[in-house]
C-alpha cells in the first residue's frame, strides 16, 4: 500500500413509514445514458471571502482504480518518474486510508519518504471510512487557511488485495504470553493449552461496529424504505458504467497516471468499467438480503485498489511559483446521523448545509460529483433530497433542497463503475468536478459522499478563471 501511494505522490504537478411516503416510482435512467453537452460559461459571483486566503487545487493525479485481486498492485511495486513540483516547498503531507497495514500505520509518512520528500516535511494519516481522503483534503485546507502552511499534498490509498488478516484473539494471547515466558516449563505449559481452533483467522470487519450490520444490508433496507425498485437500481448502475466507458474512450479521465509493475504490463485504465445489459443484470441474485433483496453485485461498488493525490496551495503561493490552478476549494461541511437507518444518507444532510454556508442554491451548481456506494443509496438520497416531508420530519428543515438533475450528475461515471478505494475516492471526486467544470465552462461543483458510521461530507468546488 505504501508503494502505491508513493507512486501517486511522485506524479503530482428500516423505517416502514418512509416507504409509504416514497412509494411512487421515482426515476428511469434508461433515457439518461448520454453525458450532457458542455455548458455555457456563466457569469456568477465568486465565493472569495474578505480577509480569508483563497485555497486552490493546482492539480491532482491517481493510479488506475483496479478491482481487488486483479492485475496489479498485489506485488506492491510501483516505479514512476518524479514530478516537477519542488519537493522542498511542500509544507505538509496528509493521506487517508481505512484498512491500515500495521507496519506502515502512518502510511503518509512512509510514502512521502519513499517518494523523495524531505525528512523534515511532517506527514500524518487520517481515517474516516469512505471520506478519508475528503478529511485529508479539508485538513490541508485548514492548515493553509490558518497560515500554518502554504503548500499541502493530500490524498488517500487503499489496497484491498492485501488486507491485514489477524490471528484469533486466543492465538495472539498465546504468542504474547510465550514471548514473555522465561523458562522452558512456562513455555511448555502455555503450548499445552493450544487448540486447533486457535488457528482460525480474523478477517477485517465488514459490518458496522455499532449495529453489526453490513453496509450492503443497510443499503438494501434503505432502498426498500424509499421504494427504490431493483429495475431502477440496475438502470442507474448501467448509466454509471455507460458514462464511465464513454469518458474513458474519449480520454476524459486524464488524472490517471500510467505505471509499470515489474514483471507486469503498464496499467493505464480503470478495469472495473463493464457496461452490460438490463437483461444480464436482472439474472443476478441478491447479494445481501436473500432471496428478496434488490442490491446485487451489478448495482454495488466493488472492492478496489488505488491511490490518489492532490497539490493544494494558497493561491498567492501558486501564482508566485508560476502555476495555473484548476479550481478553488471553497466551503465544506461534515455531518453525522443515525448509523442504523440513515447510514448512507450523508449527501442528503450535507448538501443543504454546504449550500447555505456558501450562499448558493441547487440551481447555481453546474457539476455534481457524488460517491456511488450503491445504486439504491444514490436513488434513496435523491428521493430524500426531493421530499419536503423528509426535510421537515427528519432534518428539521422547512423545505426540501431538491434532487440534483441527472444531466449534471456524475457524467463521467462514478464509484459503481470507476471503483472505490475507500481511502482514495474523495480526491477523485474533487478532481472530476474540477476537470468537468473546466471542460464544460461551469463555475460551481458540488462534491458529496456518505461514509460508514452514518457520516457524510460535502464541498463546493469553484472553477479557476481561464
Amino acid at each position: 500500500m505504501t508503494t502505491i501511494l508513493t507512486c501517486t505522490l511522485k506524479n503530482l504537478p428500516s423505517t416502514s413509514k418512509w416507504a409509504l411516503r416514497f412509494s411512487v416510482r421515482f426515476l428511469s435512467c434508461s433515457s439518461q445514458l448520454r453525458a450532457a453537452p458542455a455548458g455555457q460559461t456563466k457569469s456568477k459571483k465568486t465565493l472569495a471571502k474578505p480577509n480569508v486566503r483563497n485555497i486552490v487545487v493546482v492539480d491532482g493525479v491517481r493510479t488506475a482504480f483496479l478491482q481487488s485481486g486483479t492485475s496489479t498492485f498485489k506485488s506492491g511495486l510501483c516505479k514512476c518518474k518524479s514530478t516537477s513540483v519542488p519537493k522542498e516547498v511542500v509544507d505538509y503531507i496528509i493521506f487517508g486510508t481505512v484498512i491500515q497495514e500495521v507496519k506502515t500505520s502512518n502510511v503518509a509518512r512512509e510514502a512521502a519518504l519513499g517518494a523523495g520528500f524531505s525528512d523534515k516535511t511532517p506527514a500524518h494519516t487520517v481515517t474516516m471510512a469512505c471520506i478519508s481522503a475528503n478529511q485529508a483534503m479539508t485538513t490541508g485546507v485548514g492548515l493553509i487557511a490558518s497560515g500554518q502552511c502554504d503548500v499541502v499534498v493530500a490524498g488517500g490509498v487503499e489496497l484491498m488485495s492485501d488486507v491485514p488478516i489477524r490471528h484469533s484473539r486466543k492465538m495472539r494471547k498465546m504468542m504474547l504470553d510465550l514471548n514473555k515466558a522465561k523458562t522452558l516449563g512456562q513455555k511448555l505449559s502455555l503450548i499445552s493449552k493450544f487448540r486447533l481452533n486457535f488457528l482460525s483467522p480474523e478477517l477485517p470487519a465488514v459490518a458496522e461496529f455499532s449495529t453489526s450490520e453490513t453496509m450492503g444490508h443497510s443499503a438494501d433496507r434503505l432502498a426498500a424504505a424509499f421504494a427504490v425498485s431493483r429495475l431502477e437500481q440496475d438502470e442507474y448502475a448501467l448509466r454509471s458504467h455507460s458514462l464511465a466507458k464513454k469518458a474513458q474512450d474519449e480520454g476524459l479521465l486524464s488524472d490517471i497516471i500510467p505505471f509499470k509493475v515489474p514483471g507486469k504490463d503498464t496499467v493505464t485504465k480503470d478495469n472495473g468499467i463493464r457496461p452490460s445489459s438490463l437483461e444480464q443484470m436482472a439474472k443476478l441474485k441478491p447479494a445481501f438480503i436473500k432471496p428478496y433483496g434488490t442490491v446485487t453485485a451489478a448495482n454495488s461498488s466493488f472492492l478496489t485498489d488505488g491511490a490518489s493525490a492532490m497539490l493544494i496551495m494558497a493561491e498567492e503561493k501558486a501564482l508566485a511559483m508560476g502555476y495555473k490552478p484548476k479550481a478553488y476549494l471553497r466551503d465544506f461541511v461534515y455531518v453525522s446521523q443515525d448509523p442504523k437507518d440513515q447510514l448512507l444518507l450523508g449527501p442528503t444532510y450535507a448538501t443543504p448545509k454546504v449550500l447555505e454556508k456558501a450562499g448558493l442554491t441547487m440551481n447555481d451548481i453546474d457539476v455534481y460529483e457524488f460517491h456511488e456506494a450503491f445504486s439504491g443509496q444514490i436513488l434513496a438520497n435523491f428521493k430524500a433530497m426531493d421530499s419536503d416531508w423528509f426535510a421537515q420530519n427528519y432534518m428539521g428543515r422547512k423545505t426540501k433542497v431538491g434532487a440534483p438533475p441527472l444531466e449534471k450528475f456524475n457524467n463521467w461515471g462514478g464509484s459503481l463503475s470507476l471503483g472505490h478505494p475507500f481511502g482514495a475516492t474523495g480526491c477523485r471526486l474533487v478532481m472530476a468536478a474540477a476537470n468537468r467544470l473546466r471542460k464544460g465552462g461551469g463555475q460551481y461543483g458540488l462534491v458529496a459522499a456518505c461514509a460508514a458510521g452514518g457520516q457524510g461530507h460535502a464541498m463546493i468546488v469553484e472553477a479557476y478563471p481561464k
